[in-house]
């Protein structure tokens, strides 16, 4: 049977058995180009794409009352959305570029500002006071160099800014040689299910564009004719149809060995 019969009417009916038959004699096909792509994926993540680390900071959020500007502010502890909002707050202290440049010439790093902002993610620890802020870089030691900054510089700077505010460290940052970018086991998984997808699409549209006869059956439903004879492939060598061609002409008297 064909994976496409057409009939008078003009449109195509989808063999899915026949699909599912082709990709499964093809198996070693996908197979092998999902072998491919793992070990392309592995090789990017591992050799190709430059490591990054993070370290982080804890600070305490002193929320009892402050004011910005003419605006005042009382704050009480159990408002969790107010420690939120104080968080956002303090995120955009931070990452402006007079407080980073600050940062830059505390910790001596050799970066710009722009590429400090894009380094730092901050925000409130389980809807608590508590601020997290976490610095990624290539550099696993940078990373905490500028994390330390941040608790020395971030508290300095809102105290000139918001009257009242405060902030205490919690947790210092440390160097952690542990990457968190790229995952080695990620890119192999996922260059693994590419691969797979791919080549079952090759697979898919080689059929769906294959317009050979491969049977009678493929006639029969297409067109509806009986069939009168079949000839056999006399250039094929397998065994089946040689032994087919070997009986005709036994039967005929002819040369039976071809």
């Amino acid at each position: 049977m064909d994976k496409i019969e057409k009939n008078t009417k003009d449109y195509f009916v989808v063999d899915l058995a026949y699909i599912a038959k082709v990709i499964w004699e093809k198996i070693w096909f996908v197979v092998i180009a999902s072998l491919v792509m793992a070990v392309i994926g592995f090789s990017v993540s591992a050799f190709l794409i430059t490591p990054t680390y993070s370290s982080s900071v804890m600070l305490y959020v002193n929320n009892s009352s402050f004011t910005v500007g003419d605006l005042g502010f009382s704050i009480s502890s159990s408002e969790l959305t107010a420690a939120q909002s104080l968080a956002k707050t303090y995120t955009v202290l931070l990452k402006n570029r007079t407080t980073l440049e600050r940062l830059i010439d505390e910790t001596g790093v050799d970066y710009d500002w722009e590429d400090v902002y894009d380094m730092i993610e901050s925000g409130p620890v389980n809807e608590t006071e508590v601020m997290q802020v976490t610095v990624t870089c290539e550099d696993p030691y940078e990373a905490e160099k500028i994390a330390n900054g941040i608790a020395k510089v971030l508290p300095q700077r809102i105290a000139e800014i918001v009257e009242g505010a405060s902030m205490e460290v919690v947790d210092s940052a440390i160097a952690d040689p542990e990457k968190v970018a790229p995952s080695i086991t990620v890119y192999t998984v996922v260059g693994f299910i590419v691969g797979a997808l791919l080549s079952v699409s090759v697979l898919i549209v080689t059929v769906l564009m294959d317009n050979t006869v491969h049977d009678e059956e493929y006639v029969i439903k297409m067109y509806d004719y009986p069939i009168l004879a079949k000839v056999p492939d006399l250039l094929d060598a397998g065994e089946k149809k040689y032994g087919y061609y070997y009986k005709y002409g036994s039967d005929k008297g002819g040369d039976t060995n071809g």
